[in-house]
C-alpha cells in the first residue's frame, strides 16, 4: 500500500455560500458553544500534524471578517484567507491557486467550512485511502431506501441500497490531480471528485460518519450543537 507519510498535505476550507437557507445570515460566523461555527473546521487542520497550510475561501464580503478570525484564534499554521468564485467549483480553484502560489502541497483536503464535527481520525483515514488511488471521499451509507424519479415524478428506479453511500467532506486528493481535473472541468458539478470520475480516476470511498453534518438549516445548527456538546462531555471524561 502507498503511504502519505513524509508529503507536504494543504486544506482548502470551502465557505463562500450564500446560506440562502439561514434566512441570510452569514452562517460561517455564526456562533456555536460560544464559538464561530467556522471555527471548528480550522482547529481541526491546527491540530492535525500532516496538514502544514490552509486556503480558507470565503465569500467576498466575508474576506476580512475571515482575517479577524484567524488573527484572533491565533493559528500557528499558514492560513491564506481568499475570495471564492460564483460556483463552488470556482471556490476550490481559487483555494488550489493559493496553495499553488505559496507552496504546492503533494496532497490536498478540500473540506466544507460548514462541517463543524470534523475530527482528526476522519482527516486520517482520508489521507490513507487516498494513498491507493489518489483520490478519497468521505461518506456513509444511506439508511433510506432510494427512488428515482421522472419528471412527472414518478418512480422509474430504486437502486439497492446497500450500493449507495452519500458523500461528505474531507475529500482528498493528490494536488497535482486535482488542480488537473479543475482546469480541465467544462461542467458545473457539486462534488470534486465528480471530476476525476468524468477523467477516468478511480475514487475511493472511505467511512466519514453520520455526526459530519453539513449546516445549512437553522435546525442543523441546533443538532451541530448538541452533537459538539456530547464530544466535549466525552473528552472532558477522559
Amino acid at each position: 500500500m502507498a503511504s502519505t507519510s513524509g508529503e507536504s498535505v494543504g486544506a482548502v476550507v470551502v465557505a463562500a455560500g450564500g446560506s440562502r437557507r439561514m434566512g441570510g445570515i452569514d452562517k460561517i460566523f455564526v456562533p456555536l458553544l460560544g464559538m464561530p461555527l467556522l471555527a471548528y473546521v480550522l482547529d481541526q487542520l491546527e491540530a492535525f500534524d500532516p496538514v502544514d497550510q490552509v486556503a480558507l475561501v470565503l465569500g467576498e464580503a466575508s474576506v476580512e471578517r475571515g482575517r479577524e478570525l484567524v488573527e484572533q484564534r491565533g493559528y500557528q499554521k499558514a492560513i491564506q484567507v481568499c475570495a471564492g468564485g460564483e460556483r463552488r467549483q470556482d471556490s476550490v480553484l481559487n483555494g488550489l491557486d493559493a496553495l499553488n502560489a505559496r507552496t504546492a502541497p503533494q496532497w490536498v483536503i478540500v473540506q466544507d467550512g460548514a462541517r463543524p464535527c470534523l475530527d482528526r481520525l476522519m482527516l486520517q483515514r482520508g489521507l490513507e485511502a487516498a494513498s491507493d488511488s489518489g483520490a478519497a471521499v468521505a461518506g456513509v451509507p444511506v439508511k433510506d431506501t432510494i427512488k428515482v424519479l421522472s419528471e412527472e415524478n414518478m418512480i422509474t428506479n430504486t437502486p439497492p441500497r446497500d450500493t449507495l453511500w452519500a458523500a461528505q467532506t474531507p475529500q482528498v486528493f493528490r494536488f497535482s490531480l486535482l488542480l488537473d481535473a479543475h482546469q480541465r472541468s467544462t461542467r458545473t458539478v457539486t462534488d470534486d471528485a465528480v471530476m476525476i470520475e468524468a477523467l477516468g480516476g478511480r475514487v475511493k470511498m472511505f467511512r466519514g460518519s453520520y455526526e459530519n453534518l453539513k449546516v445549512t438549516t437553522p435546525e442543523d445548527l441546533d443538532i451541530a450543537g448538541l452533537l459538539l456538546k456530547r464530544r466535549n462531555s466525552t473528552i472532558n471524561e477522559h
